[in-house]
């Protein structure tokens, strides 16, 4: 069994790894930049190491400071949270050859689904639907206004190794096809490196819906539903809810089981998320995140089940603790990202914090790394916390989530709380009823 886990993150989800760490018994190394010396897991955690300066690139992506703490701690595993070094094939590899284990899946299948043009021909294969559209990259205008032309406008351009909406642009037209291609390969050159670009049908009023399965070096496959992830600003998630309130039993059994079988296929080890687009009755691949996603707290809330410590198993060896047959909904949870940003200009707002209270009571979880008198540094993403509510059903869930919005206070930074409070009573969320570009337009009309 795994004794001692470096948590190579910050904020609320290393102190989400390092809480089921010490329910498991095991001892817990937190790395952090001079920026985060007071930190809540670092407070928390057995060991601390300061990694370097408050540039991420100097500290949270820097793998040999990294794989030195794990030397001197004596750690013998690493859990990568989400974001920084957790999609990042090359430094499972560098741990694997210090003989330290990854909590992760493996670097093949990294970058097997950070390719989002070999993804999206890997599970094409495996059953998966996928959006119509070019069968890999397009190299030249020629090639990309004929498969343009092939699958009828709009179309989505979108690059081969994005994420988080960069090196992606709409072309509704034909006359606005090479303007979108040439800026989005703009784009993508400078965010990545690589302009790659490849082309797919244009959904209008989609969904976001993704199914999170999970996998064992035993040969056990399940997947625990799906979360819908539809309220977003610029591609980035707002809110997301499980299940969702768009799909009917027979279409979440359906994708639910489709996904299990090409995971299985696939051979793929511990979590992840496969993402969709759903508009029409029917689902569209996106691609698959090979990591714990942000919003797995609500999947925890309708079954019960502690993702991090199924991660923390399976990458020991183990089996998962459960089968698909014990897999069991209960009820209806939502999650808000709590972002220290202004609620109508969404500009960043890095301060000490005065005053801080969060809800309580049956059904409420508060994932947050912040207390009184901390102050959030400017350098890195501005999620401050998670406001997770679960009810018996929908409506209750809307009912706990407006008054604990009402009961959360922090000062002396702005906060996206009072955006939230907005939301929840706007007829559309209340009857489930928006789509990928309904924040966005409602955020204009505001």
């Amino acid at each position: 069994m795994i004794e001692k886990v470096l948590i190579a993150n910050r904020g609320e989800i290393a102190l989400r790894v390092h809480r089921a760490c010490k329910e498991m018994g095991i001892s817990t190394v937190a790395v952090h930049s001079t920026a985060d010396e007071n930190a809540m897991h670092v407070r928390l955690a057995d060991e601390s190491v300061c990694i370097g300066p408050p540039s991420a690139t100097d500290s949270y992506l820097n793998i040999p400071a990294i794989i030195s703490a794990c030397e001197i701690t004596g750690a013998d595993a690493v859990h990568p949270g989400y974001g920084f070094l957790s999609e990042n094939a090359r430094f499972a590899e560098i741990l694997a050859a210090h003989d330290i284990t990854f909590i992760g899946p493996t670097a093949d299948h990294i970058n097997l689904m950070g390719d989002k043009i070999a993804a999206k021909t890997t599970v094409k294969d495996l059953g998966i639907p996928v959006v119509p559209g070019s069968d890999g990259g397009v190299t030249t205008d020629e090639e990309a206004m004929r498969v343009s032309k092939e699958i009828g406008f709009p179309v989505l351009v979108k690059a081969a190794a994005g994420g988080g909406g960069r090196g992606m642009k709409v072309a509704p037209t034909e006359e606005d096809l090479l303007e979108a291609l040439h800026t989005a390969r703009s784009e993508a050159k400078a965010a990545f490196g690589d302009d790659a670009m490849y082309i797919e049908k244009y959904l209008g009023e989609p969904r976001h819906i993704e199914v999170q399965v999970i996998a064992d070096s035993h040969g056990n496959v399940a997947h625990l539903g799906e979360r819908d992830c539809s309220l977003q600003r610029r591609h980035q998630k707002v809110l997301e809810e499980a299940p969702s309130p768009a799909l009917n039993e027979a279409a979440r059994a359906k994708i639910g089981e489709i996904v299990r079988n090409a995971i299985g296929n696939l051979g793929y080890l511990g979590v992840g998320t496969i993402e969709f687009l759903y508009e029409n009755g029917e689902f569209y691949f996106i691609e698959m995140n090979t990591r714990l996603q942000v919003e797995h707290p609500v999947t925890e809330a309708i079954t019960g089940i502690d993702l991090v410590r199924e991660q923390i198993r399976i990458a020991a060896g183990l089996e998962m603790s459960f089968t698909q047959e014990d897999v069991e909904f209960s009820g209806h949870a939502i999650e808000c990202r709590i972002n220290a940003e202004h609620p109508k200009t969404f500009t960043p707002s890095p301060g000490t914090i005065r005053g801080f209270h969060q809800p309580g009571g049956l059904g409420v979880r508060v994932d947050s790394g912040v207390y009184a008198g901390y102050r959030i540094p400017p350098y890195y993403d501005s999620l401050i916390g998670k406001l997770i509510v679960h009810g018996r059903n929908r409506n209750e869930c809307l009912m706990r989530l407006r008054r604990t919005l009402n009961e959360f206070v922090i000062e002396g930074v702005d906060t996206t709380i009072p955006l939230f409070q907005e939301l929840v009573n706007e007829p559309d969320i209340m009857n489930g009823d928006y789509h990928i570009h309904w924040l966005e337009e409602f955020l204009d009309r505001s």
